[in-house]
């Protein structure tokens, strides 16, 4: 019999094991406020908090976060086959699968998470840097990049939409000029 996961069970499995790996959203959404606070200065931590939820709600985001740390947990447990086991102990810098997993999820919203996405991970702030600390028995090879992956999406999402509401307020004062 196949074991059917539902939207939900999925959801929730995903935000489940991030808290788990020691990631919350308010860590996200301070890596999106991070990304946008230059362009909008006033931009609260609420609205960045809720295209971090909007961005953890699609289905291709939360499969790229149970297969990344799942690897990066089988990786842990020294549970994969040489060579891979290494590569992913080491996060080689020419293995690109964990960036590529990562531009899945950059891809939900568009070309300009591509840039935010590698902005982030080229610096690294905030949880990245934590998340990007080599220690002994512990493995956040894709995690990292999910992460970074995941904000680059939301301040993408947030872009978007403050860009159309700017157009549709232009466009208001306009008609009212008229």
């Amino acid at each position: 019999m196949r074991n059917v996961c539902s939207q939900k069970e999925l959801s929730d499995k995903a935000r489940e094991w991030l808290i788990f790996r020691g990631v919350t959203i308010d860590d996200m959404a301070e890596l999106v406020h991070f990304l946008q606070k230059a362009y909008h200065p006033d931009l609260s931590m609420e609205l960045c908090k809720e295209n971090v939820e909007r961005v953890l709600s699609k289905r291709e985001v939360q499969n790229a976060i149970i297969t990344g740390i799942q690897l990066d947990i089988l990786t842990e447990k020294n549970m994969l086959e040489a060579p891979l086991q290494g590569i992913l102990e080491r996060d080689e810098g020419l293995y690109g699968i964990d960036e590529v997993i990562a531009l899945s999820i950059v891809n939900v919203y568009g070309s300009i998470g591509f840039t935010n996405y590698g902005y982030v991970d080229k610096l690294k702030p905030g949880i990245l840097k934590k998340l990007n600390e080599k220690k002994e028995g512990v493995c956040h090879t894709f995690l990292d990049d999910i992460v970074g992956a995941i904000a680059a999406a939301a301040s993408s999402r947030l872009a978007h939409r403050m860009e159309a509401d700017l157009t549709d307020q232009t466009s208001t004062v306009k008609e009212l000029e008229v």
